[in-house]
């Protein structure tokens, strides 16, 4: 890596809040043109670094560089006044206004009288955009725009100065594979213009590809940095968590019961056709594909959130027919969605309410919720789980990433399901708690539960899967075992290479 100056420094940096010690004497420094890997478990101190980096908090003791100067980041703006941009992982736009509005958002340009002069803000924005290689224009609506180009909008505001160090946190959580590769090559573009790039992600395979240096912290210390090219994720790993993680396929060493669920030729208009499979007590199958293939509008099909145009669904060998949520959870049936902050809490509510929202009818006395039985729920499954969390008062979206999944999965295992079904478990989860989460999956099927993995990371799906069915554009293309799948060939079958499907 090279050997120039860093664009950015920090030295030292103290952050506590009342009883923690968020930041303990934290360095870190960023050279001109490199990616340089900001990794930790959910609470290892990177997002309060990065608000203190930003002006968002004020550090308690330490210094900041830009340049080799001491300067101090008062706010948000003096930090970007002083070439220090983010691209929050949380879009933040404004999708009424146009892509130049929000680019320029509070610094348009004006003419006479205060009048924001219209054709410069085109005029500067397309050039902006130009850069970017986009397909839309200053004047597109925001609204109008794929979350991929909502990001580009993002990364756009940064451009509107002269970046020294560009924070990317999570940027590709909600990208397909083939938006990713564009925003890798804009940060490749950035990088040839000698821009630092500070990249949070839990991505492994990301850091690995597009990554110059790796820092970690663990419990608001930092721990060490690596180049990349000379360590592997094992080295990572162990600085993230102390310990290493089981990497290996699943392999069951239980019995496996009969039948629970099983879909015949289950179609949704252009969603998905002619779906087969079925899983069985004390089983974890595995759905894999490619963003579009139709995974999870399938699991919202069994769980009554959409209407099938053909096919069946059989519980325990009888047909039923799901037209509601409702009707799937009388029956057995539970989800654990993708989006566990939009579609599975209620991030404001304490972890107690969240867990105990879907059978809060039964939990009823007359005019009153029994807050007995609901802490008796939360107890238990706080327990099962591990959850780590001060309470049940705690508010959940003061939580890791970790600790709210495990929240939503014990809401829906004190429902008693037959059939668990989890859309992407462990999506922007530290690789810590994503272990904990795959044992969890792992213990629950050891525990007769029939479980259905959505998983878009391959490791993923190879670690806890005993059964793969792979899909492409709506359809299975071929189901595995867990002794029969390789990732060449799942690879093939996801990509619609192959037809042929399991007997």
């Amino acid at each position: 890596m090279n050997d120039l100056q860093p664009v950015l420094r920090l030295e030292g940096i103290v952050k506590t809040f009342p009883g923690v010690r968020a930041l303990d004497g934290v360095s870190f420094d960023l050279r001109p043109g490199e990616v340089h890997a900001l990794m930790g478990e959910n609470g290892a101190g990177k997002s309060t670094l990065m608000k203190v980096l930003g002006g968002v908090l004020a550090p308690n003791a330490g210094q900041i560089y830009v340049a080799e100067k001491p300067v101090s980041m008062t706010n948000p703006q003096a930090a970007k006044a002083l070439g220090v941009v983010f691209i929050h992982q949380e879009l933040s736009l404004a999708g009424e206004l146009s892509v130049a509005e929000n680019i320029f958002l509070g610094e348009l340009p004006l003419k006479s009288l205060g009048r924001v002069d219209w054709k410069k803000l085109y005029a500067d924005t397309d050039k902006i955009l130009k850069t970017l290689n986009v397909s839309f224009n200053a004047r597109t609506r925001v609204g109008d725009l794929s979350i991929a180009n909502q990001q580009m909008v993002e990364i756009g505001r940064a451009l509107t100065v002269d970046p020294r160090a560009v924070i990317f946190d999570e940027p590709t959580a909600s990208l397909t594979d083939a938006e990713k590769v564009v925003l890798f090559e804009v940060i490749a573009d950035l990088q040839t213009r000698g821009v630092g790039i500070i990249y949070i992600s839990h991505r492994m395979e990301e850091i690995f590809k597009i990554t110059d240096r790796i820092s970690v912290l663990r419990d608001g210390q930092y721990r060490g940095t690596l180049n990349t090219a000379e360590t592997d994720e094992d080295k990572v790993t162990q600085l993230m968590i102390g310990r290493s993680l089981d990497l290996s396929r699943n392999v069951s060493h239980h019995e496996m019961g009969d039948i629970a669920l099983e879909v015949r030729g289950l179609s949704c208009g252009h969603l998905f056709e002619d779906v087969s499979f079925n899983v069985r007590k004390g089983e974890v199958l595995g759905f894999y594909g490619l963003v579009g293939a139709g995974r999870t509008e399938i699991a919202e099909t069994i769980f009554g959130l959409r209407t099938p145009s053909a096919g069946q669904i059989l519980l325990n060998g009888q047909e039923v027919q799901i037209n509601s949520p409702i009707e799937a959870i009388r029956l057995g049936i539970s989800l654990v969605p993708e989006d566990r902050k939009d579609q599975g809490l209620v991030l404001g509510m304490n972890c107690k309410d969240n867990m105990t929202l879907p059978q809060i009818g039964r939990l009823t006395k007359g005019p009153f919720v029994s807050d007995r039985a609901e802490l008796a729920i939360f107890d238990k499954y706080r327990d099962k789980l591990d959850i780590r969390t001060p309470g049940w008062r705690q508010s959940v979206g003061n939580l890791s990433g970790g600790n709210q999944q495990k929240i939503v999965i014990g809401k829906w295992l004190s429902m008693h399901p037959e059939v668990l079904i989890v859309d992407e478990p462990t999506r922007g989860i530290d690789v810590g708690s994503k272990s904990e989460i795959h044992n969890l999956i792992r213990d629950l099927a050891a525990q007769g539960f029939a479980v259905i993995v959505i998983s878009s990371e391959m490791p993923e799906v190879l670690h806890v899967s005993d059964r793969i069915v792979a899909m492409f554009a709506g359809r299975v293309m071929r189901e595995f075992t867990s002794e029969d799948v390789t990732e060449d060939n799942l690879i093939q079958a996801i990509s619609g290479l192959t037809g042929e499907k399991a007997a």
